[in-house]
């Protein structure tokens, strides 16, 4: 039949012909859940762990001046910024790749390593992005539970990674756990698996670790050719909002996470915001130092309220809690206007917020603590 003829025919003389399907690896992927957001000036924010300050003033200087330029399409390359991180990291501008956050880049790493019924290996429970990235390549993800102190169990990761393995993921401070890994755990891995696995150092809140608690990334680079390090400026520089994040890898890898981005992914505000960020590093290390504080202060009254904490070295605490407790504490902070990140059958994850938000977290933990 003709275009003209079937337009023309009744509906019922139509032939029967199957609609459009998504691939099954799309149809059985679960949604990313987002932390919940809430209106209102009395309501606390926690469950995402974005920073509760304002963006450094640099920034808003910065997105404020290239406005005015939106209507041009930004630099695909982000050569400039590129060329920023490079002197900011001490590595060259071709060892650098961008995208939209920390999650577009690893997208890219993913995509551009993986080929269907390849294997990703990551310790569970950790970023919840993980299996999703991985099953939408068509690659198989392979989780290892973590250990009891809610840390990377890397003996068993080790023990994980196959023929098939072409990337395993290491996340420091492990997010939600806030659970670093140290130096020469790090180093011991690296040497037990083969130089052909791409292991990418998660690095998301490196910013808020203190000195020496998790794995000198850089270092490790050096002597690793197979280290790819993973970061982002949607933490403690601030900008979310902006989804920038980046990459350091082999230049042979770093060009082919360039090659499979989006193009034009990162805008240009977005690179100049976080090319002012940079610049401004020590405004944000004021402020990332009063969030260690505040995370030490609720830490230690935590404890003493009897509640049982590993040591975080991110932006967040974690309150590991079966399914009951879980469900309590959600409708408690719901309850008092306080919106937290609940993970099934694992716990509750709490951003460290301004002092005052923190004060009310205290305030609700100590009447439901054990």
């Amino acid at each position: 039949m003709t275009l003209d003829q079937i337009a023309a025919a009744p509906a019922a003389g139509l032939p029967e012909t199957a609609l459009p399907t998504l691939r099954d690896a799309v149809a059985g992927l679960p949604a990313y859940i987002p932390g919940r957001r809430g209106a209102g000036a009395d309501i606390a924010a926690l469950a995402s762990n974005e920073s509760h300050y304002d963006p450094l003033p640099a920034a808003v200087a910065a997105v404020a001046h290239a406005a005015g330029t939106m209507n041009r399409y930004p630099d695909s390359a982000a050569v400039e910024l590129r060329e920023r991180l490079a002197r900011h990291l001490g590595v060259t501008a071709g060892e650098v790749a961008v995208g939209p956050g920390s999650v577009g880049v690893l997208q890219q790493i993913i995509t551009g390593l993986c080929d269907t019924g390849d294997e990703v290996v990551f310790a569970w429970r950790s970023f919840e992005a993980y299996p999703i990235l991985v099953e939408l390549a068509g690659a198989r993800p392979v989780r290892v539970p973590l250990d009891h102190l809610e840390g990377h169990d890397l003996d068993a990761m080790a023990a994980a990674v196959t023929d098939r393995t072409k990337v395993v993921l290491l996340c420091t401070p492990n997010n939600p756990t806030g659970v670093p890994i140290g130096h020469e755990r790090v180093e011991a891995f690296l040497q037990a698996v083969p130089s052909s696995v791409l292991v990418v150092i998660d690095e998301a809140y490196v910013e808020y670790a203190e000195a020496c608690s998790g794995p000198d990334s850089l270092a490790l680079y050096r002597r690793f050719p197979n280290v790819c390090i993973l970061r982002t400026f949607s933490k403690a520089y601030g900008l979310a909002g902006l989804r920038v994040g980046y990459a350091v890898a082999a230049p042979a890898i770093a060009e082919g996470l360039r090659r499979t981005a989006l193009p034009f992914a990162v805008s240009a505000l977005a690179q100049k915001a976080a090319i002012a960020s940079l610049e401004a590093g020590e405004e944000m290390e004021a402020r990332v130092s009063l969030v260690r504080r505040e995370r030490g202060r609720m830490a230690a009254e935590l404890e003493a309220q009897g509640w049982k904490l590993q040591p975080s070295q991110g932006n967040f605490l974690w309150i590991r809690a079966d399914e009951d407790l879980r469900d309590r504490l959600v409708e408690a902070f719901d309850a008092a206007g306080i919106l937290v990140r609940a993970y099934q059958g694992d716990g509750v994850r709490i951003t460290v917020a301004d002092p005052a938000s923190n004060d009310r977290v205290l305030r609700l933990l100590a009447a439901h603590a054990a």
